[in-house]
């Protein structure tokens, strides 16, 4: 977390960040010049010179280093007529990971809110969206996602990351991936280290995946890099694996999300997702490499989705549900967002679907398909299998809440189990999720109808229904929004609405008939699982106040059993 100290130098017009830091940490700053002058800042450790960095760009903040040879009480001065800091941080390398970064300063335009309680992953600073390279490598959960460092707001993309032993409780790294340097010099949105994945190497480290996007590049805007980690910090430099999308297909310039993954025949594999005039493609590679380095050749398209119109699939996954890789009876799922997409029947928008069925290392056949998320704020859905089966994140928001205007900071969804269940897709919350829970509060007159204060609004609410299917209504007290969990005739849904809204998309699992249902609430989202995650909805909401209070309406006899709970990380 933050930890700065900012004040006038005694050198006239400066400005300082102090901090006391040990011997031997390494900082990072984000640097850039204005006023026509040269960008610099100067480090002092107890008075003495500690080395300096410059920049004279004054388009975009640059990345600086430094590293401090003694400890003590650190400076940091510059003088805000000539230099603007975006982002400072400190850490020390042999303990980065279980400790993390130590945040020294963040300017006020790109510090992500206080949220007091709250339990969902946010970044320590700037923007946030698509979970990248989510998986366990040297031990620890690792989760890299796409990142703008320098505002609120989507812009040039780098990958941010976090470690975890819990899927809950992270540890803020170093920024990992940086765009190219032709366009971490600009600040025009022009492209970056776009999506990706990251694999285990056998010795040590990762290797990792990656779209670089340049709007307007000639033939392709996308093109697909990889790169290697050996401490799963620092990242080598990147090459270039597939310089062009497949010839005679008819896609548009989407070439995206390499998603790379250990086949039933032991090959790696990597789906990346596209677009035709027809719809979304999800297209399958595949390497005879054993470090995945080289050699990508094209195998096909592995799967197609006409229904909603010329959308791009993007970041495609695929995992086996229910037995090992190898076997021919595994069942594997194939995970994929669609941009742009939109639902006739409801009007939501950029839908993420699951299809099942057995993949060969070749074909997939699929033997049945469902929404993922029928909130659709579960999107760019990531998993990869843990110890204890597949598991997933997704990022908390949709594309259609976005503008270049409008500041918008995110999280990520609470990570998910997948499994099958009944002949369906699962996708419940972690186990380690009730390790949220700090204490019960008082359901009270919850089952009469009456309001039931919820405290910060950081809670778990379980409600167990006499029989499957039985009508209810959960109407909740939200500062910005008209907010409820509703069971009827036609589904299990979230009515959703904003003043001043035009119009507002049904939130709705058509037939949805659970007997259990537990919501998740936090400051800015809403996640419902019914049945163990038979049926999942993930909706955003507006601002960063938590939902204040909850009203049940049910008829007489449908509710079995209440339960609220407090929870914190």
């Amino acid at each position: 977390m933050t930890s700065q100290a900012i004040s006038p130098s005694d050198e006239g017009g400066l400005e300082t960040i102090s901090a006391v830091l040990p011997e031997g940490s390494t900082i990072h700053a984000w640097i850039k010049a204005s006023h026509g002058a040269a960008g610099r800042l100067t480090a002092h450790v107890d008075g003495d010179p500690a080395g300096a960095v410059e920049t004279s760009n004054p388009h975009e903040f640059e990345f600086r280093l430094l590293t401090l040879e003694k400890g003590g009480e650190a400076a940091f001065s510059y003088d805000p007529v000539t230099t603007e800091i975006s982002v400072l941080y400190a850490f020390l390398p042999p303990r980065v990971l279980e400790e993390g970064i130590r945040l020294l300063y963040v300017r006020p335009s790109n510090a992500t809110p206080e949220v007091p309680g709250g339990y969902h992953f946010r970044p320590p600073f700037g923007w946030m969206n698509d979970p990248n390279g989510f998986g366990r490598f040297g031990g620890k959960l690792h989760l890299f996602y796409q990142h703008y460092p320098h505002s609120l707001r989507w812009n040039n993309m780098h990958w941010g990351h976090a470690v975890s032993d819990d899927y809950l409780r992270w540890t803020h790294l170093p920024i990992f991936l940086p765009p190219s340097d032709e366009l971490a010099a600009r600040a025009d949105g022009r492209g970056g280290a776009f999506s990706g994945s990251a694999i285990a190497l056998d010795d040590t480290g990762i290797r990792i995946f990656f779209t670089e996007h340049m709007k307007d590049r000639e033939p392709e805007e996308q093109v697909q890099f990889t790169a290697t980690s050996r401490d799963l910090v620092n990242v080598e430099p990147a090459s270039l694996i597939l310089p062009a999308r497949p010839e005679g297909l008819g896609l548009t310039t989407d070439f995206r999300d390499p998603y790379v993954f250990s086949g039933p025949d032991g090959k790696w594999k990597m789906l990346l997702g596209t677009r035709d005039r027809e719809g979304g493609v999800i297209l399958l590679y595949e390497t005879d490499d054993p470090i995945a380095a080289t050699g990508w050749t094209f195998l096909g398209i592995l799967h197609r989705e006409n229904r909603f119109g010329m959308t791009a699939a993007e970041c495609p996954c695929m995992v086996p549900l229910d037995g090992p890789a190898a076997d021919p009876a595994t069942r594997w799922a194939l995970i994929f967002g669609l941009l742009t997409s939109r639902d006739p029947a409801t009007g939501r928008r950029n839908m993420t679907l699951a299809t099942v069925g057995r993949f060969d290392g070749q074909k997939f056949s699929v033997e049945f398909e469902q929404e993922l998320d029928f909130g659709t704020d579960a999107y760019a859905f990531q998993a990869f299998v843990d110890d204890t089966g597949p598991v997933g994140i997704a990022w908390l928001a949709n594309w259609t809440d976005i503008s270049r205007e409008i500041d918008m900071p995110t999280a990520m969804t609470l990570p998910r189990r997948l499994a099958l269940q009944s002949g369906a897709l699962i996708t419940p919350p972690v186990a380690a999720a009730e390790s949220l829970r700090r204490h019960r509060l008082d359901v009270g007159g919850l089952l009469e109808g009456q309001a039931v204060s919820l405290a910060n609004g950081s809670v778990e609410i379980l409600l167990t229904l006499k029989e499957a299917g039985n009508a209810f209504r959960l109407e909740f007290e939200h500062s910005e929004a008209t907010v409820a969990v509703q069971l009827d005739d036609d589904g299990l849904s979230i009515p959703f609405s904003v003043a001043n809204a035009k119009t507002s998309p049904r939130y709705i699992a058509a037939g949805a008939r659970p007997s259990t249902i537990r919501i998740f609430l936090d400051a800015g989202s809403i996640e419902v699982f019914a049945d163990d995650g038979r049926w999942t909805g993930t909706k955003r909401l507006p601002g960063f106040k938590g939902v204040s209070s909850v009203r049940l309406t049910a008829p007489e006899g449908n509710m079995l059993a209440a339960e609220i709970w407090q929870l914190g990380l």
